[in-house]
């Protein structure tokens, strides 16, 4: 008897695992029957606002004297940017920063001996936000004008920024999305099945190079800011049932 039963136990236990092991056999052929695909989303625009900036300066021995040279230059560069077109309220100058300026004084061997006082030397930064790109470019090339009425202003590269970014991602994420979609349906028709419902999604990083450059992308994504024209890039991740 009890060699009976222990041949029944032993007869269910091996029941029960066949079953187990065929439910996880199922189930990983189940997991297998994926198609992964990558889609790309991209287009081609252009920056619609522009930033440039440019610093000026006056070095005097008298504080005072050197702030009224300043004050004098940035009259005569705001009245220039208005007579080009610009806005009053697209001018913004910054601060004034005040520093002493020294030179070092040297014994017969090279060593520093001390320093002497220079002059004051009082700086200060003009920036142009607009959406008129076209101006404010041809503002930056020409810049140089003001040499002439005795302003020293030394002119930095515009950067170029775009306003619908918003806009712009949401309508690539489709396209990406599409792209995938398409790939996925493809690979399933060529294998001779149908494509399942959507498992995953994973979206990639945005980024915005220079239109027809060879710039890298970044991991933390790329956001170029010195070319008017730009590139945009992102990717999405799908993963479908297969049928």
């Amino acid at each position: 008897m009890k060699n009976y039963l222990n041949t029944i136990i032993i007869g269910v236990t091996i029941l029960i695992s066949v079953i187990l092991l065929s439910g996880a056999f199922k189930h990983r052929n189940q997991e297998l029957e994926v198609i992964s695909v990558t889609g790309l989303g991209s287009k081609d625009f252009e920056s619609d606002l522009v930033v440039w900036s440019g610093n000026f300066s006056r070095k005097t021995n008298e504080l005072k004297s050197a702030y009224a040279e300043l004050n004098r230059d940035q009259e005569t560069i705001r009245k220039y940017l208005l007579q080009k077109g610009m806005k009053s309220e697209d001018i913004v100058f910054s601060a004034i920063e005040i520093a002493k300026d020294y030179d070092n004084t040297f014994d017969s061997n090279g060593n520093i001996r001390g320093s002497v006082f220079t002059g004051y030397r009082l700086s200060q930064q003009i920036t142009i936000e607009s959406k008129e790109v076209d101006k404010v470019e041809k503002i930056s090339r020409e810049i140089s004008e003001l040499i002439n009425t005795g302003v020293e202003l030394y002119s930095q590269p515009p950067a170029y920024y775009y306003t619908q970014l918003s806009a712009l991602k949401l309508e690539m994420i489709g396209q990406a999305t599409k792209d995938a979609k398409d790939r996925a349906e493809q690979i399933a028709e060529n294998a001779g099945g149908s494509l399942g419902k959507l498992k995953e999604a994973t979206m990639g990083i945005f980024q915005i190079t220079a239109r027809n450059s060879e710039e890298d992308y970044s991991w933390g994504g790329t956001y170029n800011t010195t070319a008017r024209r730009k590139t945009a890039n992102i990717t999405m991740k799908l993963k479908y049932a297969a049928q």
